[in-house]
Formats: C-alpha cells, sequence, structure tokens
C-alpha cells in the first residue's frame, strides 16, 4: 500500500488530469466532425437568414469541407495519440511492463464511449444546434490547422496521383435537386411524406430536366379549323368545342396560318350583327384572316422550365411544337406544364374521357397507348425507364424493336405487357402487370 502511495504523487494526478481533459477535447473534436457533416446547410442558411450567427459561421465552415475535416482529424489524432502515449507511461510506471497492454485496454474504452459514440450519437440527434454551439471555437482551430491541413492536401493528393487517381472536390457532390429529390423519396418511404405532395414537387424540381416534347398534344390528336370551309361550319366548330383556342390552316393541315380565338370570333360575331341590327347573315362578312392571332411555334427540345418561363413573358398560353426540319408536331399550353406539378386540371368544359388507367381485381392494369410513361409511373407508383420512349406504346415499341399485333405478350423492367388493341401502327390498349404482383 505504501508502495501505491508513493505513486499518487503530483505528477500522477496531473498526467490524469491530462488524459481526462485529452479525452474532453477528442470528444469535441468527435461531436463537431458529425455535427457539421449531417447539419442541413438549408436549415444553417434559414437560420443564418434570420439573424443566427452560430449558422452563419457553421455555414462559412462547410464551404471548405475539405479543409474542415482535415483540421477535425488533424486536432483528433493530435489529442488522441497524446492522451494514449500518456496513459501508456502513466500505467507503465504502476505496472511495469504490463501496463502497456492495460494501456491500450483502457485508453480504447475510454476513447471509443466517452470521445466517440456518446458525443457524436449527441451530434447526429442535433446536427443543426450543435454545430451553430462548435463553430465558434472551431473556426480557431481550423485558421491555426489550415498551413498543416494544405501541406497534408498536397501530400495526398500527391500520392494518390502517383497511382492515377485525380481528385475533383466537387465531383461526387450531388446537386440541389439531386439532394432534394433523395429527401422526398426516403420521407416518403418512411411515411412522412405522402405520396402527392412527394409528386408535385418532383414535378416542379423534374421541369428542367423534360422537354416540350414529352408531354405535348400530338398532332394527330389536334382540333383544327379549316379555313377554307364556310363560315357557319367554321362559327358552329368553335362554338362546339371544349377549346377557347383553336389553330386554323388553309390547304395543308400542317400549313397553320393562325390561332383561332373563340372569344374574339364571339366578339366580332356580336359587333357585325349588331351593326346589322340584328341580321345574323351579316356573319358571313367575317375576315377569319385578320381575325386569327398569329401562331406562335417552339422546338420540341425546349425544357418545360424555360417554356414556362417564356410563356409567362410573353403572356401566352398556347403554343405549336414544331420538330428539327419545321414540321408541325404538336401542340402545348401552360396548363400542360401545370399539371406536370399539380396533377391533372379538370373545368367544366373538359370531355368525359374514359381513364387512362383501369386497374383490375387481379392487379392487371389496362393503359392507353398513348398515356406517358412518367404519369402511369406516378399513377401506380411504379419505376418504368422513360429515357428512351415517352408513352407506354413506345416504351413496348422501343423493346420489342417492332409494332407488335394485337394479343402479344411481353416481358422486361419486371412487367408483363399484353397488347389489347392496335389501330394501323398505333398501339392504342395495353394490359400491364408487375411480375411480382
Amino acid at each position: 500500500m505504501g508502495d501505491l502511495a508513493a505513486y499518487l504523487d503530483t505528477a500522477f494526478w496531473i498526467s490524469v488530469g491530462a488524459i481526462l481533459l485529452l479525452l474532453v477535447i477528442s470528444a469535441f473534436f468527435s461531436g463537431s466532425e458529425t455535427a457539421l457533416t449531417a447539419s442541413s446547410r438549408g436549415k444553417l442558411k434559414a437560420q443564418a437568414d434570420r439573424g443566427d450567427a452560430g449558422a452563419e459561421r457553421a455555414l462559412e465552415l462547410t464551404e471548405d469541407n475539405e479543409r474542415l475535416i482535415g483540421a477535425i482529424l488533424l486536432g483528433n489524432n493530435l489529442v488522441n495519440i497524446l492522451a494514449a502515449s500518456l496513459a501508456t507511461a502513466l500505467f507503465t510506471r504502476l505496472f511495469g511492463d504490463g501496463g502497456v497492454a492495460l494501456a491500450t485496454l483502457v485508453m480504447t474504452l475510454l476513447v471509443l464511449i466517452f470521445s466517440e459514440v456518446m458525443p457524436k450519437t449527441y451530434a447526429i440527434s442535433n446536427p443543426e444546434s450543435a454545430a451553430m454551439r462548435v463553430s465558434r471555437v472551431l473556426r480557431y482551430v481550423v485558421a491555426v490547422f489550415s498551413p498543416v491541413v494544405s501541406v497534408v492536401r498536397f501530400v495526398v493528393r500527391l500520392v494518390l496521383g502517383l497511382f492515377g487517381v485525380t481528385i475533383d472536390p466537387d465531383s461526387n457532390i450531388m446537386s440541389v435537386h439531386e439532394e432534394i429529390a433523395g429527401t422526398l423519396a426516403l420521407g416518403h418511404s418512411t411515411g412522412s411524406v405522402e405520396k402527392e405532395h412527394r409528386d408535385r414537387l418532383l414535378g416542379a424540381l423534374d421541369l428542367s430536366e423534360r422537354t416540350v416534347e414529352e408531354i405535348m398534344r400530338h398532332r394527330s390528336q389536334i382540333e383544327t379549323v379549316n379555313a377554307d370551309d364556310a363560315i357557319e361550319e367554321i362559327i358552329a366548330q368553335c362554338i362546339a368545342s371544349p377549346h377557347s383556342r383553336l389553330p386554323m390552316y388553309r390547304e395543308d393541315p400542317e400549313n397553320i396560318i393562325g390561332i383561332l380565338y373563340a372569344r374574339d370570333l364571339v366578339r366580332e360575331m356580336h359587333r357585325l350583327v349588331m351593326d346589322a341590327d340584328g341580321d345574323y347573315a351579316a356573319t358571313h362578312s367575317l375576315d377569319l384572316d385578320a381575325l386569327a392571332r398569329p401562331p406562335y411555334f417552339v422546338p420540341e427540345t425546349t425544357p418545360l422550365d424555360e417554356q414556362m418561363q417564356e410563356f409567362l413573358r410573353l403572356r401566352r398560353h398556347f403554343a405549336l411544337v414544331v420538330d428539327e426540319y419545321g414540321a408541325l408536331h404538336g401542340l402545348i399550353t401552360l396548363e400542360d406544364i401545370l399539371e406536370e406539378i399539380v396533377g391533372e386540371i379538370e373545368d367544366e368544359y373538359d370531355t368525359e374521357l374514359a381513364p387512362e388507367v383501369k386497374i383490375g381485381a387481379n392487379g392487371e392494369v389496362q393503359v392507353d397507348g398513348a398515356m406517358t410513361i412518367r404519369d402511369l409511373n406516378r399513377t401506380m407508383d411504379w419505376s418504368l425507364p422513360d429515357d428512351e420512349a415517352v408513352t407506354v406504346a413506345g416504351l413496348v415499341i422501343h423493346e420489342a424493336q417492332t409494332i407488335p399485333d394485337e394479343g402479344q405478350v411481353f416481358s422486361f423492367h419486371g412487367c408483363r405487357f399484353v397488347i389489347l388493341a392496335r389501330e394501323g401502327n398505333r398501339i392504342t390498349r395495353l394490359s400491364l402487370r408487375q411480375m411480382d404482383a
């Protein structure tokens, strides 16, 4: 007992105190690393905009993650190695050569529990608040260690370069859109984000990735007005049509000479009839060429976000889509783009159509061949690829490398496709069923 008391001198207690202090500093570095890497820059930015100085400091630190992590690792390794060295010297003094193994065991447990797991657990549960707290001290640590970190960074890149590895700090950084999309997908899978909300937000994010061609109404589905028809027929067609704007052509349906607005037509008819003291025959003098508005053409490759901005800038709601040769390819409206975000928009003038998707009791899904793959994926929460084709029929034709006949069956992308109806070279109706359903 007397021998042990001889070792419990001032040097012993200074060593114990130094080890405990180093463990606390190590915990600070470990928690700081987790807090700053796990915190959301979006939340920190929101806090900084509200005047929180801690959030602003945390944002500045995370602007250069490589320098930040390098400084934290340098500091953490320094204190851990120093603590382990002091513990080894202390235990060797107390227990002789066997103290080395004992010091290793004790320090491993202390570092693991109190300097790694405990601070990281706290930091991961409160990343933003922890990041704001540690940023005050950490910015000075980063500034002090920056010269050493710069040398270490240079040496690391030099060594990796000898093995043909090129380091690009921005190469693996996810875009903001990808980060938000991943967060929405994760939130939906955990049940915290409803499918409708996810679809709307993803629809808004995807506008820049999609083109006019993907959502336009094909020219075969466009209702047009023949300028050479009798005035009575044109008036009757415009009044009976559910559309307020109709492309007008002459001789060739692709020779669009203007856009006839139903409101303009009715206003001009009213003026002519009133000037003729109520004689409806005065409508025969309608000048459709002067009444029609100039057509607005857009390329089929225009991104949807750019097209929406153009619609808003030009105060237009309607555009004709042309391909690379200038031929009429289809039609797109501002409503079509908005429907990609909020879903189908129907009003009292929309015609009643059969639903594009019919779900059978056995899990079989019947769809219109012209339905877009994106709409099907959103409706059924599937993930069929839309890289090579826009519509469901186009996907089948692309995979089959032919135009299938009625009754043919195909299996790809985890689904079973049955051709139910075909008109000419168009697949008009299909039946789908997931293989694992």
